[in-house]
């Protein structure tokens, strides 16, 4: 009598949420028993895992995205990332014949979502993201995955939600609906106490102007190939004013401004732009927002607001 033959052990068996202890998973397929990306000497898989509720409080927001396709960021902690080792062996899964299997989960027991490739029109895009331990922001890779056998969710990571909702480049948002560039970048940072000046410049500016029967919100812009939504500090739609905040009268924080208004202003061409700041800034500073065709706004006690511009007033 001929004893059945033993299944391979390296023939692929999991289905999609099936779950696995990730030591078991690497014992039977090989691959690094550690890291987000593992690509197999042993068999022709490249594993990738994601964390998603981990990532989204450092600025990684794994998973699916409203284009029906799964977003998973790339790995390398420091600098800027780059495409090689486990970021190469993802882009490159099909042409050295590689099945592309991710898991949900880091350690331990892990789930599997299932079998995807990398997307042949759009693989991957860039964002910002910080370095790991709340380092500076770099340059980090976002694979587009499309799914061959795992189950199409709805969007889930808070930035996926929002995009799912968002419909044209620039939308109004309520003033008070406290989304900053910040939620979606660096999330995990704290926040500084010259982001708690700004806010309260911000909100004293709005019940200044409301007070006046103006319409004051934020605007949310989505640039073409972008991911990660701008958010404007504060435009009324009365004066058509753009305005962008800073905690403190300083060189540095004029520049910023000057940078944040132009980007902002490239969606909103007719915009009065304008820096609100705490105090009057010298002379030079107010020059040079004027050569930037810029007015730069200050509160006068608690009731009134200086112009840096004589033809310019919130009336």
């Amino acid at each position: 009598m001929v004893s059945p033959l033993s299944p391979d052990p390296h023939e692929w068996s999991l289905q999609p949420n099936q779950q696995i202890e990730r030591k078991k998973l690497h014992e039977d397929f090989g691959g690094r028993t550690q890291g987000g990306i593992g690509p197999s000497s042993r068999t022709p898989n490249v594993f990738v895992f994601t964390d998603p509720i981990a990532g989204e409080k450092h600025g990684y927001f794994d998973g699916w995205m409203p284009d029906g396709l799964f977003h998973y960021s790339g790995e390398g902690q420091y600098g800027d990332q780059r495409m090689i080792s486990g970021n190469a062996s993802i882009l490159n899964h099909k042409q050295e014949r590689r099945a592309l299997r991710v898991f949900q989960g880091a350690r331990g027991t892990v789930t599997y979502l299932g079998e995807f490739e990398v997307d042949e029109k759009d693989p991957w895009y860039e964002a910002d993201a910080p370095e790991t331990g709340g380092g500076p922001l770099r340059r980090v890779i976002v694979f587009r995955l499309r799914s061959i056998d795992a189950t199409i969710q709805p969007p889930q990571t808070s930035l996926a939600r929002l995009l799912e909702t968002t419909r044209d480049q620039v939308e109004e948002l309520p003033l008070e609906r406290q989304l900053t560039e910040r939620t979606f970048v660096n999330p995990a940072r704290e926040v500084y106490e010259a982001e708690r000046k700004e806010a309260s410049l911000v909100q004293a500016l709005a019940d200044h102007l409301r007070g006046k029967g103006h319409a004051v919100n934020r605007q949310q812009i989505l640039p073409d190939g972008e991911t990660r939504p701008l958010f404007t500090d504060l435009f009324d739609r009365n004066l058509g004013l753009l305005v962008e905040a800073k905690g403190s009268v300083t060189r540095q924080n004029v520049r910023m401004a000057i940078g944040q208004l132009s980007d902002y202003g490239r969606f909103l061409p007719d915009a009065t732009r304008a820096i609100l700041l705490p105090t009057e800034p010298r002379s030079d500073l107010i020059e040079l927002a004027h050569s930037q065709n810029i007015v730069i706004l200050w509160p006068i006690g608690k009731r009134d607001y200086s112009s840096s511009r004589a033809d310019f007033a919130l009336e």
